[in-house]
């Protein structure tokens, strides 16, 4: 009988044991996933929840008080840069036969960008020769750095110059001395008239697109293609925080075609390069008939350096698309 009373005490005591050893190990392994289920729950949302990128910075912006400034409207890229197109539409300007287009070579356009602590305005502006001295003065009034002077083509008339900018600051007020700097020009500040459909082009643009390897798109009865680099460019030095320049500020190679009839077309744009290319460029370029009109920088402390070239041809627009592609080929651009 006391026997079976040890048996029985013993085999309790085993069984309360494990029991105890039991619940023991499951609190462990409770207390282990509820760790990790905190340190997920507080990992993810850092994640989710980091810095904007640019794009959303440009889109989340009041833009109204620099479109009331400049007296236009303007939209924000996909990089979040706010760009606003003022084409000379005022102008006659007639390359031999060609007349051209404010969309194929007389856009002028300013483009802001919100940095960290101030934003970045860049832009290039189509000017008469008589229009240049009053404009850069007024600019140079206005704490707005001039940066290039130049020609695009060749021959034209009446005679157009371009003149690239820059400037750091208070956005308002750089659309301000900006729209200052143009009123001495007869740059129209208001909005356009309503524009036709411009759905159609008198070119094969399928074809187009294929030669080119990526999609163009029609404004203004101009065909354009836009290529931006591949690297990242800076201004100032990355090593030192400099931040990227986006590339609608400018920095991408634009290819324009101007239909002048028969499957033909006008061309002109430039090529973004650096120093490595240009010539590989210049000589694919005029081998294909094409030639180039101006070679020259638009900013001033960019990194890496870039170099700006400037073509013009009229000719069938399979065949200089051909020849451009070639061009293109030689860069360190973007895919399609």
């Amino acid at each position: 009988m006391r026997r079976d009373r040890k048996i029985g005490s013993k085999a309790y005591i085993r069984s309360f044991l494990v029991r105890r050893t039991w619940r023991v190990i499951l609190s462990f392994a409770g207390l282990v996933v509820a760790t990790a289920s905190v340190l997920v729950a507080c990992s993810a949302p850092q994640s989710q929840t980091s810095q904007p990128n640019n794009q959303q910075q440009g889109a989340a912006a009041d833009w109204k008080q620099v479109e009331q400034a400049i007296g236009k409207a303007g939209n924000v890229q996909p990089d979040g840069v706010y760009k606003i197109g003022l084409p000379r539409t005022d102008l006659h300007v007639k390359v031999g036969d060609v007349e051209v287009k404010p969309t194929l070579a007389l856009g002028s356009w300013v483009a802001f960008r919100k940095m960290a602590a101030e934003t970045m305005v860049m832009g290039d502006l189509v000017l008469t020769e008589d229009e240049v001295g009053p404009v850069m003065g007024k600019l140079q009034e206005g704490k707005i750095d001039i940066t290039a002077l130049h020609n695009h083509v060749l021959n034209e008339s009446p005679r157009v110059m371009y003149m690239h900018i820059s400037g750091h600051g208070d956005a308002v007020k750089l659309a301000q001395a900006i729209h200052d700097a143009l009123a001495l020009s007869k740059t129209p500040l208001t909005a356009p008239p309503a524009a036709q459909s411009t759905d159609q082009i008198d070119l094969d643009t399928k074809q187009l697109d294929q030669i080119m390897g990526r999609a163009g798109k029609i404004n203004g009865g101009v065909y354009q293609f836009a290529v931006a680099r591949s690297e990242k460019i800076f201004e100032g030095e990355e090593s030192r925080g400099a931040e990227a320049i986006p590339s609608s500020m400018g920095l991408a190679t634009a290819i324009n075609f101007q239909p002048t009839g028969s499957g033909r077309a006008a061309i002109t744009g430039d090529f973004v390069l650096v120093a490595g290319e240009v010539n590989p460029v210049i000589a694919t370029l005029r081998a294909n008939g094409i030639a180039v009109t101006a070679l020259h920088s638009h900013m001033l402390d960019d990194s890496p350096h870039l170099f700006f070239m400037h073509f013009w041809a009229n000719d069938d627009a399979l065949k200089l698309a051909r020849g451009l592609r070639a061009a293109l080929d030689k860069t360190n651009s973007a895919k399609g």
